[in-house]
């Protein structure tokens, strides 16, 4: 003889399951909300004026945090390297950057760069310490309700001649001057995006010879529900009158503990000639800020 179950109870048994399915994928959704509004918190509900989490690009990286308050610090170290058609080139950079008062970053910066020519090539540039980099930003709209930020800032870099020419010719070769943009977004609480835009005017001394460049730095990035890491996308986009270049930059950043993380970049040419692929990696040290106890 079969035993037969009912079919009223296989109904029941299927909603049961359907049930619990429905109610653990809540419960998950929940969860991932409540970690996000953590995240968050820890950087817009501190003591001072308002301040919304964005997350930022990694190879063209802002001058301290959109909004950022008194007393934030931030190291970063950078490696980088770039394979030409003709030679490769190695990256170096150490910057400090920090908020003497409320919305107002300020950064120092020093860019290196070694070049060694492949297959033989003896015409590839000389190393150098690129410039001396000073820049500020200032976040002058931040709303929490919007979930934006607008910002201003300015980048002066004074340009340093090759290492070889050291005590044979001016210390400086020229100037760079780069007033910019930034308009960022939060779209609920893990999608990010950014613009970052302004030109780039060169004035050369020898050959007193101005080059002017326009940029646009486009961002989108996903962070991770609960951490601070994230994954992303950033297109550098130069525009001159005999030239346009366009790179796409593939990027995560990850976090090692409270406050070191780590970031990844991969540069992608869609419009340049000369550059094949590269990769750059940037260390971020974030010093613990007495004043909160963070």
């Amino acid at each position: 003889m079969k035993f037969k179950l009912p079919s009223y109870n296989l109904f029941s048994l299927s909603l049961f399951f359907f049930n619990l399915n429905v109610t653990a994928q809540i419960d998950e959704d929940v969860s991932k909300k409540i970690q996000d509004s953590i995240v968050i918190s820890e950087v817009q509900d501190k003591l001072g004026k308002d301040k919304v989490l964005h997350a930022e690009p990694l190879f063209i990286d802002l001058i301290r945090d959109l909004g950022a308050r008194k007393g934030e610090k931030e190291w970063n170290v950078g490696f980088g390297l770039s394979d030409n058609a003709k030679y490769d080139e190695y990256t170096a950079l150490v910057e400090y950057e920090w908020a003497p008062v409320d919305r107002l970053g300020l950064e120092v910066e020093l860019p290196f760069s070694m070049f060694y020519g492949t297959n033989g090539n003896a015409m590839s540039p000389r190393s150098k310490l690129n410039s001396i980099k000073l820049a500020g930003q200032y976040s002058f709209f931040v709303s929490e309700k919007l979930k934006s930020t607008l910002a201003i800032g300015y980048i002066h870099e004074f340009e340093m001649t090759d290492f070889q020419l050291y005590g044979k010719s001016k210390l400086f070769e020229g100037n760079v001057f780069n007033p910019f943009f930034i308009a960022a977004k939060r779209w609920g609480n893990n999608f990010h995006t950014l613009v970052y835009t302004g030109p780039t005017i060169t004035h050369h001394f020898l050959e007193n010879e101005i080059k002017k460049t326009w940029q646009i730095n486009s961002n989108v990035h996903y962070m991770i529900p609960g951490t601070r890491n994230f994954i992303g996308l950033e297109v550098n986009q130069n525009i001159s009158h005999d030239d346009t270049g366009l790179i796409l930059r593939p990027q995560m950043r990850v976090s090692l503990s409270d406050h070191l993380l780590v970031g990844i970049v991969t540069g992608i040419p869609i419009k340049k000639e000369t550059e094949r692929f590269s990769s750059f990696i940037r260390l971020i040290y974030e010093p613990k800020d007495t004043r909160n106890g963070h």
